[in-house]
């Protein structure tokens, strides 16, 4: 049975132009999502909406907002439309190329659903009034949405030899790098659980453990990671550039850490220090998909697929 997509595809193309724009567009607003949970979190507007999915039990946008927590809960649910609007304009952009590729497409219906099951936990969040095991989930949900956004966009721009040899070594420290800054995110949204930062002006429930401690392993774990990503700069060539790259961003991201841990956790370095994160997640990816370039690649470039195909004629058959 033929999809509406399938329709459309089999009389229309998009160039990689197209495809280029539409990832690069879901991997920023993948990014943004982020950054707007935390300003969320940081300005106590977790519970500016209080329900879901309505936001005052009637209405889904409150034209005027009657408090400012209001406000910025709803504007960050409004750019999660816009990065479901990215979502599926990469989802036609794949479809429509020359040359299908089938797990380019699944990579990209990947974003959508993601997305979808992120807005159901934000909604679960409010419903349980913000405990923070379902906030940490909600974030590590969007640091997967984030991880896909990131491979979609590699895939659609992959150029090289799929048949390239792979050193073990270098394969073996991007992949241990990515599961260090995995173990780093992961206990970061245990800090935020069980810091000061609850998401809500009023009492919430908070993880019950000494959070100054779960700092410290926050803290060794991200000098493992530097540590990693030092050795990858060293012994990893095909990925030096972009470990480079990731040094820079893991150093202003500690430097922010320890800023805010000296100054009583301002909200604004909080929230750059969850941008940093999302920074440092696709920082970490991006060196293993240099480290092993066989990953998540074409046999062939798309350009070159594009450019050895017959144009379709761009006007319906």
């Amino acid at each position: 049975m033929l999809t509406p997509l399938g329709w459309a595809a089999s009389r229309w193309t998009l160039g990689t132009r197209a495809l280029r724009w539409s990832t690069t567009a879901a991997l920023v607003m993948a990014v943004l999502i982020v950054l707007g949970g935390g300003i969320v979190r940081v300005t106590g507007s977790g519970l500016g909406c209080p329900t879901w999915p309505t936001c005052d039990g009637t209405n889904v946008i409150q034209v005027v907002p009657d408090s400012v927590h209001l406000l910025i809960e709803q504007t960050n649910r409004m750019v999660t439309g816009l990065l479901v609007v990215a979502v599926g304009w990469a989802i036609i952009a794949t479809r429509l190329q020359p040359v299908r590729d089938r797990a380019l497409t699944r990579l990209s219906w990947s974003m959508f659903w993601l997305v979808i099951v992120n807005a159901v936990a934000g909604g679960i969040t409010v419903l349980v009034k913000l405990n923070p095991w379902v906030v940490a989930l909600h974030f590590v949900l969007a640091m997967a949405l984030l991880a896909t956004a990131t491979l979609t966009w590699h895939r659609s721009r992959w150029r090289g030899s799929r048949d390239v040899v792979v050193a073990p070594r270098a394969r073996g420290i991007g992949w241990v790098l990515l599961t260090a800054s995995a173990a780093l995110v992961v206990v970061g949204t245990i800090v935020s659980g069980a810091g000061p930062h609850s998401g809500d002006s009023r009492e919430v429930h908070r993880i019950p453990v000494e959070w100054t401690s779960v700092v410290w392993v926050h803290g060794l774990l991200a000098a493992l990671v530097v540590v990693l990503t030092v050795v990858a700069i060293a012994a990893v060539p095909t990925a030096r550039r972009r470990a480079i790259t990731l040094l820079v961003v893991l150093l202003l991201q500690g430097l922010i850490g320890v800023v805010q841990s000296l100054t009583a956790l301002p909200e604004l370095l909080v929230a750059l220090h969850l941008l940093g994160a999302a920074l440092v997640w696709v920082g970490a990816i991006r060196v293993l998909l240099d480290a092993d370039p066989r990953l998540f690649a074409l046999r062939t470039p798309i350009a070159e697929q594009a450019a050895a195909t017959q144009p379709r004629a761009s006007s319906a058959r």
